[in-house]
């Protein structure tokens, strides 16, 4: 299919409502005509996290709005589209289903073609809407519900090699955060801690580095900066501001390595099944932390490798991603219809075993 593509995206996976018009001309860069998201921060922050019910009652008040501005920023109308790309899993069930429902409403009433797309393949593909990159790339996608590293094949072609078992490195910052009174979300701001502290004063494990394989863990590391943050309130009765910056660092530093040994790792196995991989590409709210970043940019700079962290605003969740893999997906010929279900769950691979554990996004495989 060679023509000039004009795709909606809508998203509402967990507690950002967004949707966004994505162009695509063949051998030309695709534009973002609009990206319009409505976060839901202030919704949940007196309860620590995100309230699932909360945020699909948000996502229902606030995806027509997000549409309209989208379509008016673009400067198009329902007309001018080819089709309609929404998130169809994994996420929370209530929002992944507020953005369904919409999406089936709108293409029933338009006569337009339906893309479901699995989120993760939106962080997956984003390089290629950003930067055009050729495949196979490797993707690490590093974020508040998901962490895994894939070898990207093809829009809908993807090889796991390691993932997190337990706790996503955002969903551990937000933990740490939340032990130690800081607000929410805690990424950024156990980032801005960390800056101020000592990395070295405590000694953090690195968790599954005496292991082979690209699995992570980081559930363990979050108990041992519980126990130490009781510790010194045993012994102080209470923690002082450097206490607080000196965990954080200490936590940060040990989430830094343990991505950087695993990305080394994984950059070899690619290596061992064809030529070497040329490109990394992160994505994902945790992409943007520098620390993480700076350790991940050695890495590839030690292996001859590009590597390539789309926009922040294009590595957390938004709906420009879900419209370009609709595109992606379109051009193969795979559309959907109105009885796709929303998933949940839904692995990316799903030829791999399912990983053990759970997090804000459902099972991590």
């Amino acid at each position: 299919m060679t023509r000039t593509l004009t795709l909606l995206g809508i998203e509402s996976s967990c507690d950002d409502t967004a949707a966004a018009i994505v162009r695509h001309r063949p051998g030309h860069t695709a534009e973002v005509l609009a990206s319009d998201i409505v976060g839901q921060t202030s919704l949940h922050a007196a309860f620590g996290g995100v309230v699932p019910e909360i945020a699909a009652r948000a996502h229902v008040e606030r995806l027509d709005g997000c549409i309209e501005r989208a379509l008016a920023e673009a400067g198009i109308c329902f007309a001018d589209l080819d089709a309609i790309a929404v998130t169809a899993g994994p996420g929370l069930i209530g929002g992944v289903l507020s953005g369904a429902m919409m999406a089936k409403g709108l293409a029933a009433g338009l006569g337009l073609p339906l893309v479901a797309v699995n989120h993760l393949a939106g962080h997956a593909l984003t390089p290629r809407l950003t930067d055009g990159i050729a495949f196979p790339y490797l993707m690490l996608l590093v974020s508040g519900g998901h962490c895994q590293y894939l070898r990207v094949d093809g829009p809908d072609e993807f090889h796991r090699l390691g993932g997190t078992i337990d706790d996503a490195p955002g969903e551990a910052f937000d933990k740490i955060a939340k032990l130690l009174a800081l607000p929410q979300p805690g990424g950024p701001v156990v980032e801005t801690e960390a800056a101020l502290g000592n990395a070295s004063r405590f000694d953090f494990p690195r968790p599954l580095l005496d292991r082979p394989g690209c699995d992570l863990s980081f559930s363990g590391l979050k108990t041992a900066v519980l126990r130490a943050r009781d510790a010194l309130i045993a012994e102080k009765g209470g923690l002082t501001v450097q206490d607080r910056r000196d965990l954080c660092a200490g936590f940060q530093a040990a989430v830094a390595e343990v991505l950087a040994e695993k990305t080394r790792r994984a950059l070899a196995m690619t290596a061992l099944d064809g030529p070497p991989l040329s490109v990394l590409a992160v994505a994902g709210g945790v992409a943007a932390n520098r620390a993480i970043r700076a350790m991940l940019e050695t890495v590839c700079s030690a292996n001859g490798v590009r590597f390539l962290a789309p926009p922040l605003r294009l590595c957390t969740d938004n709906a420009a991603m879900i419209a370009w893999a609709g595109i992606e997906r379109f051009r193969m010929g795979l559309i959907d219809d109105a009885t796709f279900a929303a998933r949940p769950r839904w692995p990316l691979d799903t030829r791999a075993p399912a990983l053990i554990g759970s997090g804000k996004k459902g099972a991590k495989g």
